[in-house]
């Protein structure tokens, strides 16, 4: 059995961590297969738009409790190359440059809820659970912090992660977690009306765009500025750039539209 499936549909790449019987954890084992899919796929100019949801009754109930164990005897520099491992799966998916959608549903904890936080847009059923529940075990959700605080900030993220307490998707609505909150039963048709819509948009501006994000993310504001007229001149001379304004004046869907 693969602890990830890739299933294909034409430009969509569907992915699926696949532990059921434990709530897809995150053992060592399943994050090596996601960040080797991730990467894949990344390279993969035909999978132009990622899901990544989990297959039985939970999305990620985060950290796998056998690594938790083995973590708790094991030496420093053992705990440090295993976080350094974990910590490159959720750089992994946030770095894609390709948009991703989270499908998410049932229990999302911990290192669950860190991959929602890391995909581009997250679609959950109304009978999820959420928790930033590390303080509740005595350790803190380090690794997946800088993608919680870009989605909630700090004030929200604050109290969710010194509380560990669990919320639902309302909540979860509310603070940033989720984009959009549907009954399950239509969850993978909301799932799929995002996915129509972004493929309407241009590859390579989605992967600039989310290049163009990354930046304002890591840099200030006067670098920032500074590096938009480059970045626009170089869009606007590229060949999808275009073809985009030949469609537009033709009245006509683009290529990559067209084609999908």
């Amino acid at each position: 059995m693969s602890l990830v499936e890739i299933e294909r549909e034409g430009p969509l790449a569907r992915v699926w961590l696949n532990r059921p019987e434990v709530h897809n954890a995150l053992s060592p084992e399943l994050v090596a297969a996601l960040v080797a899919a991730l990467h894949a796929l990344a390279h993969d100019d035909g999978a132009r738009v990622l899901v990544l949801g989990g297959r039985g009754p939970s999305f990620c109930a985060g950290a796998d409790i056998g690594a938790m164990r083995a973590a708790a005897g094991a030496t420093f520099e053992d705990n440090l190359a295993e976080a350094e491992r974990l910590g490159g799966a959720f750089a992994a998916l946030a770095d894609l440059p390709k948009p991703v959608v989270a499908r998410v549903h049932g229990g999302v904890y911990g290192g669950g809820v860190g991959l929602a936080c890391a995909c581009d847009i997250v679609v959950a059923a109304d009978d999820a659970t959420f928790g930033l529940t590390e303080v509740r075990l005595g350790i803190l959700p380090g690794l997946i912090s800088p993608y919680v605080l870009r989605r909630l900030g700090d004030r929200r993220a604050r109290e969710l992660m010194l509380t560990g307490e669990r919320f639902g998707a309302d909540r979860a609505l509310a603070a940033g977690v989720a984009d959009h909150v549907v009954p399950a039963a239509e969850l993978d048709a909301r799932v799929a009306e995002r996915v129509e819509q972004l493929l309407f948009g241009g590859p390579h501006a989605q992967a600039r765009i989310k290049g163009l994000l990354e930046l304002w993310a890591d840099v200030g504001w006067e670098e920032y500025r500074a590096a938009l007229p480059r970045t626009l001149a170089e869009v606007r001379s590229g060949a999808e750039a275009k073809e985009g304004l030949a469609a537009f004046l033709e009245k006509r869907k683009p290529r990559w539209a067209a084609e999908r």
